[in-house]
């Protein structure tokens, strides 16, 4: 894994908590001497992991769009920001440039960016790994979702090893580095 992708969100209207867990993740991660990717905003959980990365000597790639490509939204000083034409390239670019994926908390945005990647991992698009930092048990009710998907067989018991999950940063990172993806993907296909 030499590359992360971070979708979180990028309201300036949330607790201080969840901003400090996006910089200890960004630290995390250029500790690791991991490249950091994101959308490329300087506001939110987007601006305090990116900046925190920067700060920590991090390498920091951005991907926006030409729509939000404006000096209130763009983070400046990034060592590579590529504007692209629309969400779906920046999505699609996103996904190239990176190893391995966590979702932090966020809103509507961070939610369809997970779930994209969720899902071509598995109909076995990728086989990169996924994580959600569960800061504050944000994600709680979302891992109870997914446990009723399960339970009503809209997903199988495979499925929820596409992912991991936990508190910490550091333990995260070490889960994401170790990840291997389930066995028995396909299996879905013959049911």
């Amino acid at each position: 894994m030499k590359s992360v992708c971070v979708y979180c969100g990028s309201s300036d209207l949330v607790d201080q908590k969840y901003l400090d867990a996006a910089k200890v993740i960004g630290q995390e991660i250029a500790g690791r001497g991991l490249k950091l990717v994101f959308g490329g905003g300087s506001t939110g959980l987007m601006g305090a992991v990116a900046s925190s990365a920067l700060e920590s000597g991090g390498e920091v790639i951005g991907v926006i769009t030409h729509h939000f490509n404006r000096a209130e939204l763009a983070h400046g000083g990034l060592s590579q920001l590529e504007v692209v034409d629309d969400m779906h390239q920046r999505k699609a670019r996103m996904i190239e440039l990176s190893d391995a994926f966590i979702a932090l908390p966020g809103g509507f945005g961070t939610m369809e960016e997970l779930f994209e990647v969720l899902t071509w991992a598995q109909i076995g698009l990728h086989s990169k790994a996924i994580g959600l930092l569960n800061a504050y048990n944000y994600f709680d009710s979302l891992f109870e979702f997914f446990g009723q998907a399960k339970d009503e067989g809209f997903i199988f018991g495979e499925h929820q090893g596409l992912y991991r999950q936990a508190t910490s940063a550091n333990i995260l990172l070490d889960a994401l580095e170790d990840y291997q993806s389930p066995e028995g993907l396909g299996a879905w296909l013959e049911r």
